[in-house]
């Protein structure tokens, strides 16, 4: 089962004056209906998974309003669905995780703005950038760019949020613009409230369906020779009503300066950013702890096309304008010189010459550079208070280093992300080490997903990550390059993604000599467990649910997806069965068939395992009934303290501590509380023939009356064997 959102969906079915209080994200959830939107889809992944997820669980409610949801395969087949704004008013509404996300949906995305929308088209991106980032650092804003897309970027405070969500779709009418709404992790996880409106029954809807189709228009293609004259469409027409509509609803807000002395200066911030501005401020004694700031303020909630004759008005007379952006290229104060230029006002432009270059803006650096600001432009202001907070943020942090490197004896050593405990997907990768000691280092292209991981240490495996799903595809242009051969690691959400069409069907139509391992663990793991077309269904998930379960006799959809395309050589084997993962793997470098092979690595999610097994166990405990649970452990007699299993495995809880034996200086192995009793340490002690110290127990909750009386038996024979 998927994490449940039972509650969320609740809050789905406020209505008119009542009050919303949670996440920014299900704040946007809830507008979208309010905006009578007609179709609502999507690609699953942080940090605006929750919109999907909860549309989702909400399709009986959704079906009560008349909304079509769907849950698509990948980000281009979500904008895809978009095209049923070209022709007919109905609003449509699809999210996905950018830029990646953004990057597959691209083509569709050029072929929709190219004719333009009649109903309104809103996408809600998740803008995940920064170091904290999950993906390479690029800026959606180019998108917007290059293909006239409206780009909202809403003043974090949830009422704001809904509102540009109502206006981004009323905005896109009015240009025939589809509008791209980019929302930060912080935007989407910032908690408040709101007065909610009645959800609005789309008046195109699956309740109420259009009898016949549009009348065939060839100008609403995407197609030569009218695509020429889209172009003309988007400068001459669409972008002027974009500002006009923009200007007319105030959708970017001008908040006023509260100190005279402050009028010949300003700030031009996006609106995402608008929070941390606030914060910054007040570290500059120039706002108030209600957000009252002393200096003035616009706030783009529309980043994209920016206003003209707004620019003007809010520079002109001004001494200086700090224009704060996030990332590279600064899009927006380069948009902001030029018109300033055009229009010729005099007005300083300052930007990415006092802040950071690249990266996330943050309270501390945008403080910094505000204060090179105000003394340039505002001597007379005090700045004490900010230079003693900065001071003492470096102070502290020196501090900490210096404190660390004390009672370690060096600085501490960065931690890696890894997989979770008891992870299916860890056995692999000490396979594949194991593998390695007897056919030589392997290529690796590693691919987006959990298995990411691996290019961590202890297995330090994975020479590219170019794609969701592209890991077979980027290995076509060294695998015969290699006297070895190479090996491309993709999950099976990647495999339906992208990775059936771009690797396994081009390596079969090109007979490449690849090996390809396949995750099989029975969701989207990565973004958060959600199903796909090969996850099991809930009568087989309900199975002997205390036991890792195979996956193959559940649902065989990849396999039978691969011997239909033509795979020739394919076996399946379960993830924890090390040995047998290293022969297979062997035999798939070793073996003299030249042609794609597959090995389909099935065990499933631990964390959906868990989901399942805890309640079961509680249910037993509860009814009384007797529950083992099985605990792994490592006998500090005979470990020898070379840690090859910590080497081999990486598990969390498998770890070290002190050796009991004085005579011993090398620390031992020991399992912490938090194992979940998945036996990977006991099967690479076997593959790998490392020291028989691992031993596995069972921890009985309510036994027999048997085993009780037999535990009370072994005891005192126990106490003595433990005294002799």
């Amino acid at each position: 089962m998927e994490v449940s959102f039972s509650k969320e969906v609740q809050l789905l079915r406020l209505g008119a004056g009542q009050v919303f209080h949670g996440e920014g994200i299900l704040a946007v959830t809830k507008a979208l209906l309010q905006s009578g939107v007609s179709y609502v889809g999507g690609y699953q992944g942080a940090p605006v998974s929750h919109l999907l997820d909860v549309m989702v669980q909400a399709e009986p409610f959704m079906r009560e309003l008349g909304v079509h949801v769907q849950a698509c395969a990948n980000e281009a087949s979500a904008a895809a669905m978009l095209g049923a704004s070209i022709h007919y008013p109905v609003r449509g509404a699809v999210t996905w995780k950018s830029i990646v996300g953004t990057n597959v949906a691209a083509d569709a995305l050029s072929n929709l703005a190219s004719p333009g929308v009649k109903g309104g088209v809103l996408i809600v991106v998740g803008e995940d950038y920064g170091e904290g980032a999950s993906v390479i650092q690029e800026r959606t804003h180019a998108y917007a760019l290059k293909s006239s897309l409206l780009m909202l970027d809403p003043r974090p405070e949830l009422g704001q949020m809904v509102r540009m969500v109502e206006a981004g779709f009323a905005l896109s009418e009015a240009s025939n613009m589809p509008a791209v709404m980019e929302l930060r992790i912080r935007a989407c996880h910032v908690r408040g409230s709101f007065v909610c409106r009645d959800n609005v029954a789309p008046a195109v809807s699956t309740l109420h369906t259009m009898a016949e189709p549009a009348a065939f228009d060839y100008a609403r293609l995407a197609h030569p020779p009218v695509t020429f004259g889209h172009e003309k469409l988007k400068v001459e027409q669409r972008i002027p009503a974009a500002c006009r509509h923009i200007l007319e609803h105030g959708l970017n807000e001008t908040f006023e300066g509260t100190d005279p002395q402050m009028a010949h200066v300003g700030i031009i911030v996006q609106g995402g950013l608008h929070n941390v501005l606030v914060r910054s401020l007040q570290q500059l004694d120039l706002a108030d702890a209600f957000g009252a700031s002393r200096v003035s303020i616009l706030a783009l909630n529309v980043t994209f096309p920016l206003v003209p004759e707004q620019l003007t008005a809010y520079c002109a007379g001004k001494q200086a304008v700090f224009v704060i952006e996030e990332g590279q290229p600064d899009y927006i104060e380069r948009d902001i010189l030029a018109t300033l230029h055009r229009r010729d006002v005099q007005t300083r432009i300052h930007g990415k010459d006092l802040l950071p270059a690249t990266g996330e803006v943050t309270v501390e650096g945008l403080t910094s550079g505000l204060l090179r600001f105000t003394e340039q432009h505002v001597p007379q202001h005090p700045a004490q208070v900010a230079r003693d907070w900065l001071a003492g943020n470096a102070r502290r942090r020196a501090e900490v280093a210096g404190q660390v490197a004390e009672l370690s004896g060096s600085p501490l050593p960065a931690r890696p992300p890894t997989f979770c405990v008891g992870c299916p997907e860890r056995p692999v990768f000490s396979a594949l080490k194991l593998a390695q000691q007897q056919v030589g280092p392997v290529h690796v292209a590693a691919d987006i997903g959990c298995h990411a991981f691996a290019t961590f240490e202890p297995f330090s495996s994975g020479h590219s990550i170019l794609g969701y799903g592209m890991s077979l595809a980027s290995s076509a242009g060294v695998s015969p390059l290699m006297k070895r051969r190479v090996l491309s690691v993709m999950g099976d959400g990647g495999f339906w993604h992208n990775g059936l069409l771009t690797g396994v069907q081009s390596a079969l139509f090109n007979g490449d000599d690849a090996v390809l391992m396949i995750m099989k663990n029975g969701y989207t793991s990565a973004t958060g467990t959600q199903d796909i077309i090969s996850t099991p269904d809930e009568g087989t998930k309900a199975r002997e649910p205390d036991k890792q379960q195979s996956l193959v006799d559940r649902n065989d959809t990849i396999e039978t997806t691969l011997q239909g395309l033509g795979v020739q050589w394919m076996r399946t084997v379960h993830t924890y069965r090390v040995a047998k993962m290293q022969q297979t793997l062997e035999e798939a470098f070793t073996t003299p068939f030249a042609g794609l092979k597959v090995i389909i690595a099935e065990g499933e999610c631990q964390l959906e395992r868990q989901r399942r097994v805890k309640p079961w166990i509680a249910s037993l405990l509860k009814a009384g009934r007797r529950v083992v649970r099985v605990k792994y452990g490592v006998d500090e007699d005979v470990c020898n303290g070379d840690h090859a299993c910590i080497r081999l495995s990486g598990c969390p809880t498998l770890t070290l501590k002190d050796n009991p034996d004085p005579l011993k200086l090398d620390p031992v192995a020991t399992v912490i509380e938090g194992c979940v009793g998945c036996g990977l340490c006991g099967e690479n002690a076997h593959a790998a023939t490392l020291c028989p110290s691992f031993y596995r127990g069972e921890v009985v909750s309510n036994p027999t009356p048997a085993e009780r009386l037999m535990e009370a038996l072994r005891a005192p024979i126990r106490r003595w064997l433990q005294l002799a």
